[in-house]
């Protein structure tokens, strides 16, 4: 069986405990006005007119972005990490794109690394079927779960997409036995507003089980240089921004004092 990769990330710190290797997949159903992974948008292998500038003078190039791997392939590439991984107290995280999209690989990927006795995580939008939420949850040691914008009108206009299977799944990962880190990209005046976290705040305290802690991850501009560079049409990085330094401390606050195992990222 063989995926689509388009990088693997080796000494990754903010991507679950310890060092760990990331592997991003291919595919995304998401198109986040925030998003800094464009290229992963489609699912196949894709080449790019990249543009570069020299002496002042733009020209275009092609660039590759994406490859087929054999899980067995993909094995070898983590296994070169597997030192660092297990004196750090890391593992292997997969993340994309949202690596739900190739569920069976994703599957046979989590089954090799636990059988290697790697620790597992899983970086999803949660925007998927229920069922292929279940037929990995065996497999995975912990689970990151971007929650974004929680009236479903707003989640469709900046992500163009329904938030209402993201919730049901959430709401069915926090009745397993799985650890749960949640990730709040936070944009201003988009998902840094007042009633956008106070519902967050309602929903993730209504949950089964709490919780393991809440990443919060100002927006940063990474995506925008992307897009030009690809030569890509998207919405990253327009007119959109993080909350200023005091605002950021402001919502770190309000989540601790709510309860919750907060940090910003």
């Amino acid at each position: 069986m063989k995926g689509i990769i388009f990088n693997i990330n080796r000494f990754a710190v903010h991507d679950g405990p310890g060092i760990r290797t990331t592997v991003f997949m291919k595919g995304c159903p998401l198109r986040c006005f925030w998003c800094h992974n464009p290229e992963s948008w489609s699912s196949g292998v894709q080449t790019f007119q990249r543009k570069n500038t020299l002496d002042g003078i733009e020209y275009c190039e092609d660039e590759l972005i994406g490859r087929e791997m054999s899980v067995v392939d993909l094995m070898k590439a983590v296994e070169k990490e597997r030192l660092v991984m297990e004196e750090s107290g890391g593992g292997v995280t997969f993340s994309g794109g949202e690596p739900l999209l190739q569920a069976s690989f994703l599957r046979e990927a989590l089954i090799s690394c636990r059988s290697a006795g790697l620790h597992t995580a899983v970086d999803t939008s949660g925007y998927a079927e229920t069922q292929v939420l279940e037929s990995i949850t065996d497999f995975t040691s912990l689970f990151l779960f971007d929650l974004k914008i929680m009236d479903e009108e707003l989640h469709q206009v900046y992500t163009g997409v329904s938030n209402r299977q993201i919730l049901e799944n959430l709401k069915w990962l926090a009745g397993q036995d799985k650890p749960v880190i949640i990730r709040v990209p936070l944009i201003d005046k988009i998902s840094a507003t007042e009633r956008n976290l106070s519902e967050m705040v309602r929903f993730l305290s209504g949950l089964e089980k709490p919780v393991e802690r809440i990443d919060l991850l100002p927006f940063h501009r990474l995506g925008k240089s992307k897009f030009r560079r690809l030569n890509l049409q998207g919405t990253a990085g327009q007119d959109i921004s993080a909350p200023d330094g005091d605002r950021l401390n402001e919502i770190l606050v309000y989540f601790r004092r709510e309860g919750f195992n907060a940090h910003l990222s």
